[in-house]
């Protein structure tokens, strides 16, 4: 973890090593001024002597002025490190997060992402500006203090240190406890981010049912949970202040009984009992930023250790040593195919898949929900790896290539259609970022997405809100269609993708591939029999495995799950999907 953490230190090493150097000077002038002010109490007040109180005062301003530019500058560098850092362990974090496949993504969970790109994230950075300042400052200050008190008098320093093993003793007694306590705090913070973000991004469906009450008791039960548990880590913590302040007042009470008896014996000047005095409250502060920074460094450890997690995590799909660079056509082969989640029960979500695809082909998938569909798409693209058997696109096995290569030949349109804020254009460049105003018109075209355009007078430049919220479900799909035709793919794959669109509407947009991009091998995922029913081959997926493999009309009179989804499709209207309105 610490070479992890070291790694992202990067272009800010030498802020984060003038940072303490800085802290060290500034500590030693504030160290001096106290033995200066003993030598101006002694030398010159006391024995009545001017220049020596003018003297020992200007070398006390002289100290303070250049203790102030030190404290200055160790805050100017500490901050631009821990920023820095902060920065540099996100850009770190993200990029790798970048490389994650869908398991990957499972195991840690959106909500679980965010939290550590945002509060563990913060956590650290202000552990590190402890660590490269605070945490040099007060054991600095507390070493050079005692030392001064040393030299002043032996004796009297042994009560600093019967106060410090009695504080470490302490303090290492409480961590621990805490440290187990805040790493159980901060997996709650992914539960509570989850709330939230379930309930904004489905604020919709939220509002039509009425169930504002019932959401804000969800959150109310997560924030109360993650409130206790603070509660808990924070109450131990709480422990730290009142011993501290019991170690240091007892040093006071003693220093200042045996002080008096030193003095009335001659061995302790008054000008060498102030300034052990100023080294008191020197060591009194030390121990308060001490204790500050332990509670920092507790508290971030949990978050360290979760950032390292993601940091460090190794994409479960990986490019091979020498990969193919080239798909050659759209054909796709399972040869008796097995997949199960890592992450999940681990029974078999698809089960011996063994058929065989030729390109160009338009093939149609069907099957009830939960049976697998988009599962067996996934694989094509490899964002799942198979668990038995083999997956090939153009006669080579999709583990074999260069992952980039084969997922901008084999398009897919997933279920969940999801534009970004920007303008129309920027989004349709997702799929070439060269394209031109002309070949985004020709795509929208073959999606049927310029007939809502045109009518936008900004056309193609129209914005698109977060999320696409200013579209509706046909338009957004459309113009995810348009999208990945851009890429001109050997392999277009339509997981449910015209779900949100008239059965007119997905006819056209069916006819326009058949004769625009005939070469292309067209994967039609749908829950009804319009949409596939004009397919060279229908699939029907029956519980993880193949039930059928044939032209509709084949189909109709050999199997009898699809003869029983068009038969009921047909007494319901010919389609469970109602047309949704532009």
């Amino acid at each position: 973890m610490l070479k992890t953490f070291k790694a992202c230190i990067g272009q800010y090493k030498k802020a984060t090593i003038l940072t303490p150097i800085f802290t060290s000077l500034e500590v030693l002038m504030e160290v001096l001024i106290p033995f200066i002010t003993a030598s101006l109490i002694d030398k010159g007040i006391n024995s009545g002597d001017m220049s020596a109180v003018i003297k020992y005062g200007l070398i006390m301003l002289l100290l303070a002025f250049v203790s102030l530019f030190c404290g200055f500058m160790s805050g100017k560098y500490s901050a631009e490190a821990s920023t820095g850092f902060a920065a540099n362990l996100r850009e770190k974090m993200y990029k790798n997060i970048q490389t994650y496949s869908f398991s990957n993504i499972d195991k840690f969970s959106t909500a679980g992402l965010v939290t550590r790109l945002t509060t563990d994230v913060t956590n650290v950075q202000n552990a590190f500006m402890m660590i490269i300042r605070m945490a040099i400052r007060p054991p600095l200050m507390l070493t050079m203090s005692i030392i001064m008190c040393l030299s002043i008098s032996p004796s009297l320093s042994m009560v600093f240190l019967v106060a410090i093993v009695f504080l470490a003793t302490m303090i290492i007694s409480i961590l621990p406890r805490v440290n187990k306590v805040f790493s159980e705090t901060f997996s709650k913070y992914d539960d509570l981010n989850a709330e939230v973000q379930e309930n904004v991004t489905g604020i919709r469906v939220v509002k039509s049912y009425v169930r504002e009450e019932y959401e804000k008791k969800k959150f109310s039960k997560a924030a109360n949970t993650l409130r206790k548990l603070f509660e808990k880590a924070e109450g131990m913590m709480a422990l730290v202040s009142p011993i501290m302040n019991l170690a240091v007042y007892g040093c006071i009470v003693a220093l200042s009984w045996f002080g008096a008896h030193q003095i009335v014996g001659g061995t302790l000047t008054t000008g060498q009992l102030t300034s052990t005095f100023s080294y008191i409250m020197s060591i009194l502060m030390s121990l308060m930023m001490l204790s500050m920074v332990i509670v920092m460094i507790t508290m971030s450890f949990a978050s360290a250790k979760r950032i390292d997690a993601v940091i460090n995590e190794v994409a479960d799909i990986q490019n091979p040593e020498q990969p193919v660079m080239e798909v050659v056509d759209g054909s796709i082969d399972f040869d008796h195919v097995n997949f199960s989640y890592a992450s999940g029960s681990g029974e078999n979500v698809l089960n011996d898949i063994d058929l065989h695809i030729h390109s160009g082909e338009t093939i149609g998938i069907i099957g009830g929900t939960g049976s697998g569909k988009s599962t067996f798409v996934s694989l094509i693209s490899r964002l799942y790896d198979v668990t038995k058997g083999d997956v090939k696109v153009g006669g080579v096995n999709v583990k074999d290539y260069d992952i980039d290569t084969l997922r901008n030949e084999v398009s897919v349109v997933l279920q969940k259609n999801v534009l970004f804020s920007g303008t129309v254009l920027e989004n349709l460049r997702w799929g070439n970022e060269n394209a031109s105003e002309e070949e985004c018109w020709k795509a929208c075209e073959l999606a049927c997405a310029d007939e809502f355009l045109k009518k936008n007078p900004d056309g193609l430049q129209a914005r698109v809100e977060q999320g696409g919220n200013n579209f509706s479900g046909g338009q957004k799909q459309r113009l995810c269609i348009a999208r990945a035709l851009l890429k001109s793919p050997k392999v277009l794959i339509l997981d449910d993708s015209t779900s949100a669109v008239d059965t007119a509407t997905d006819a056209k947009i069916q006819n326009a591939f058949q004769t625009e991009i005939p070469d292309t091998t067209k994967i039609i995922i749908s829950q009804r029999i319009s949409s596939v029913k004009n397919a060279d081959r229908i699939i029907v997926i029956d519980n993880g495995k193949i039930s059928g493999f044939d032209s509709h009309e084949n189909l109709l009179k050999t199997n009898t799950i699809y003869r029983e989804i068009e038969e009921a499709q047909n007494k319901a209207g010919g389609d469970f999907d109602k047309p949704q309105m532009d």
